[in-house]
């Protein structure tokens, strides 16, 4: 937990992601990424000198097997406010519009219900889950498949809705984060979606854990190619 706190604190720092009073909603998707972001935050709010407060959201999208129950439990521990909301998302995206592609409509749909649930709990900041690893693979997707250098953004506004996203665990490698999940025996909720490793997302992660074995620090690389460019809106403060 030390060294995941040390690279959310620098990450929140580099991008100016909390100010003084913020009331910060985390959405948990159920995941050990969410989860992650969860305790990290939790535990940050303990001690950062900017004093804000954390809320947790999960999106009950319509399949039984999933139990969020543990997740409250966690929440309880962590002493964070949590709430559960219900959404017609897996009957609108495979029953009724029968998706043959469904991952971005129901990304869509997610992040509508996320952002809206986040403004009636008071927040206008939602923290999600995304890594070092899950930027790079954006990257290479949107390179790969779109022909463009494109990533999401460590603070994204949406003025739509007037809810700015943050993504505090993107100095944190994946195995860092699988490491933390064991060791704190955190209640990760399996994703039902029969999409869930369908996608061209996983078949990028597939191309590059094949370039692995000849480069063992792709991940890095690549990054480091991300901050170096920079994106549009990977500047630092």
């Amino acid at each position: 937990m030390q060294k995941i706190l040390s690279h959310v604190r620098r990450c929140v720092e580099d991008f100016d992601m909390i100010a003084e009073g913020d009331s910060i909603a985390v959405g948990v998707s159920g995941g050990k990424d969410s989860l992650a972001a969860l305790c990290a935050l939790a535990q940050l709010s303990r001690f950062y000198p900017k004093k804000f407060e954390v809320k947790a959201i999960s999106l009950d999208l319509g399949y039984d097997e999933m139990d969020f129950s543990p997740v409250a439990r966690l929440c309880e521990t962590l002493e964070v406010p949590y709430k559960v909301v219900k959404t017609d998302i897996k009957t609108i995206v495979f029953d009724i519009r029968k998706e043959s592609n469904p991952c971005s409509l129901c990304a869509n749909m997610r992040r509508g219900a996320l952002n809206n649930a986040a403004l009636e709990l008071g927040c206008s900041k939602v923290a999600l889950g995304h890594h070092l690893d899950d930027a790079v693979d954006t990257f290479l997707m949107s390179l790969i498949y779109e022909g463009r250098l494109s990533c999401f953004t460590p603070v994204t506004y949406l003025d739509r809705c007037g809810v700015t996203l943050l993504r505090p665990l993107l100095y944190c490698r994946e195995f860092e984060i699988k490491a933390l999940a064991r060791k704190l025996e955190l209640p990760v909720v399996k994703n039902a979606c029969p999409a869930d490793t369908n996608s061209k997302r996983h078949r990028v992660k597939e191309i590059a854990e094949s370039l692995k074995l000849e480069r063992a620090d792709i991940y890095e690389k690549v990054f480091g190619a991300i901050q170096r460019l920079p994106l549009p809106g990977w500047e630092t403060k």
